[in-house]
Order: structure tokens, then sequence, then C-alpha cells
């Protein structure tokens, strides 16, 4: 059910619902409403997907708290645009390691355990997470706009199966926003700083991508710096994808 927050606009979860199911993300949720609306998207409905890594360089990530802390930013930005308190998550290596759902209220330590459950960490390829992605929201029958937080911290073994994946993705309601991890001078980068860049109509109908560094400690990114991050080119595409007939 949508509700208001308190300033006349609509809100997909209010704070009052996040306070009784998930008081531990209340400073979250707060942080993500304002990067919400400095973007001016209040009232905007979209599902959000997050895919997180899991090539053995990431087992640092797992092992700290990051990934978890990443999996609660994103859940408590979902709140704002989707009702149903729940982020469909894909975790990847060599192939799809697994997917899940990050529900309010039971995601405490969720990702951890996950995690460990899936047993050994292999190489990176984007696409084969791409596809699942791709199958999850065709298989919902949505035709609302999705949000896709697909962290990494290196490039695919893959590149050409990746690029072909996203410009072929382009036809579809979805915005793929690359997070990585890592240093930002490290040339494992170049691949998706030219993901970010793929030249539109020439190679895809609109630009559908964003990518930012996290860095190499991500998890001292303050909430609302990582907010505006993930937002920042997603109101840009959303007209773009209305424009084109991607959205209604």
């Amino acid at each position: 059910m949508i509700t208001t927050n308190g300033s006349g606009r609509t809100t997909a979860i209010s704070l009052s619902k996040v306070r009784e199911r998930a008081p531990d993300l209340v400073s979250l949720y707060k942080a993500a409403g304002d990067g919400v609306r400095r973007h001016g998207l209040e009232g905007v409905r979209a599902a959000v997907y997050l895919v997180l890594d899991r090539s053995g360089s990431m087992r640092p990530s797992y092992r700290d708290g990051t990934m978890q802390h990443l999996a609660e930013q994103v859940l408590s930005l979902s709140a704002h645009f989707d009702d149903d308190g729940v982020v469909p998550v894909v975790f990847f290596s060599t192939d799809v390691d697994g997917s899940a759902e990050l529900t309010l209220g039971e995601h405490r330590g969720r990702i951890d355990k996950l995690h460990e459950n899936l047993g050994r960490m292999g190489r990176t390829n984007y696409h084969w997470a791409m596809d699942e992605v791709i199958e999850h929201y065709l298989a919902s029958g949505s035709q609302s706009p999705a949000l896709v937080v697909f962290q990494t911290d290196g490039g695919p073994t893959s590149k050409f199966a990746a690029e072909r994946y996203l410009c072929k993705a382009a036809r579809l309601p979805l915005f793929w926003q690359f997070v990585a991890f890592g240093d930002p001078d490290d040339n494992e980068f170049t691949f998706l700083r030219k993901l970010d860049t793929l030249s539109v109509p020439g190679r895809r109908i609109i630009d559908n991508a964003g990518f930012f560094h996290a860095g190499p400690t991500p998890r001292a990114v303050p909430d609302h710096d990582l907010f505006d991050r993930l937002l920042r080119e997603f109101p840009d595409w959303l007209a773009a994808a209305r424009t084109a007939g991607v959205l209604p």
C-alpha cells in the first residue's frame, strides 16, 4: 500500500513501517530518502535488484561485512521505490552462483549466510548475472522500471558477452548501475568505463548504464554519498526511456 512520507508525497514503504519491521535500517532509510528527493525521484515506482560479485578476490569484502552493509543500503533505498520490501539478489562469479531475496525485517546477516552456503568462489563473468536479472524481470510481468545495482571488483572474463547483453538489454526498462570496489586507478575498470560510454544510438537505443567507484574501502563511503551516486544517472535514464518508448 502506498503511504505518505509526511511531506505530502507518496513513499512506497513508510518510515513508521520501517521502524516497526527494521529499526536498524531507519538511518539508512532516511539517508536514502534524502537522495531520492535530491534527484527529484519522489513518487517514482521501480523494482530494485542487487547483483553481487563472488569472484575469489571478493572474499575479504564478505568477511568484513562490507557486502552485507551494501545490501542493507540497497534494501533501504528500495523501500522508497517498491512497496513489497523485497530486493532480488544475484550472486555471480564464473557463472551464477545463486539467487535469493533480501526482505525488510529478515535482512540481518542474510548476505553472509547466503554467501557461506554458495561454495567455491570463481572468476568474473557479468553476462550470466545479467541474464538472470533479465529473466527474473521478464518472468515478473512488470512494465515498471527497474534499477539494477551491479557490484564488482574487476572486469569480466568475457567482455564481448557482457557488452552484447548490455546493448540488447537497452530495449528493456532496466537501468544498470555498476559499482566498482577497489583502486580507482586500477586498469581492471577500463571495461566498465567503456560500458558506461557505449555509443547511442550506434550500439544501444538509449544509455542504460552508469558507473562509479566506491573505492578500496567502500564501507567508509558516507551513506549520503553512496545514495547520491547510485541515483545520479537514474532520472536521465527514466526520461530517455520514456522518450524512446522503452517505458510507457
